[in-house]
C-alpha cells in the first residue's frame, strides 16, 4: 500500500524500454494500432510497483473502488516497427476528486522521435455499485505526490503532440 513520505521524491514519470514483437505487427511490419494499447498499460503495470511501491490491487480491495476507462485519445505520429527497441513513458497528467488523465508516449530508443501519444481518461468508481465514488486516503496521497498536474483543460492531444516533440528536440 502507498504510504506518502514528504522527505521523498516522486518521479512524476515512468520509464519502460521493450522491443516491438513480430506478433503485434501488421503485414507493413508496423505495430498494429490496437497493441500501442497493450504496450502502454503494460509498461505502466511494470513500473508503478517499483517506481511508488503501489500493488493496484491491493488499493482496489482496501478502497473497494477502481478507476474505469470511459476516453481514450490517441495520435499515431509515427510507427513503431518490428523488431524496433522503444522507450514508453507514462504519467498522470492530471485528476480531480474522481477522475484522472493518464498519458503515455512512445519515442524511439533514443528518445528523439516520437511516436505515438495517449491519453486515457478514467472515473473512480465502486466496485459493488459501479458508481462515481471521490479518491480517499493512500489513493488521494498517491495521487498528490505523483501527478504533473498540467492544466489540460483547453489543450488538445494535437498541441500536446508538438510540445513533447519540442521537449525531446531540447533533451
Amino acid at each position: 500500500m502507498f504510504e506518502y513520505n514528504p522527505e521523498k521524491h516522486y518521479p512524476k514519470e515512468t520509464e519502460s524500454r521493450v522491443v516491438i514483437r513480430f506478433q503485434d505487427c501488421d503485414p507493413l511490419r508496423h505495430l498494429n494500432n490496437a497493441k500501442y494499447f497493450d504496450y502502454f498499460f503494460n509498461a505502466r503495470e511494470d513500473q508503478v510497483p517499483k517506481l511508488y511501491g503501489v500493488e493496484m490491487i491491493d488499493m482496489i480491495q482496501k478502497y473497494k473502488a477502481a478507476w474505469v476507462v470511459y476516453n481514450h485519445n490517441i495520435s499515431y505520429v509515427r510507427p513503431a516497427r518490428v523488431g524496433e527497441w522503444v522507450r514508453i513513458m507514462s504519467r498522470l497528467l492530471w485528476f480531480n476528486h474522481n477522475t484522472v488523465v493518464l498519458e503515455y508516449y512512445m519515442t524511439d530508443d533514443s528518445k528523439k522521435e516520437l511516436k505515438t501519444v495517449l491519453w486515457t481518461t478514467m472515473r473512480y468508481v465502486t466496485i459493488k455499485e459501479g458508481i462515481s465514488t471521490d479518491h480517499q486516503g493512500a489513493i488521494l496521497d498517491f495521487l498528490k505526490a505523483t501527478t504533473e498536474n498540467l492544466d489540460i483543460s483547453k489543450m488538445t492531444i494535437g498541441e500536446r503532440v508538438k510540445m513533447l516533440k519540442m521537449k525531446l528536440l531540447e533533451d
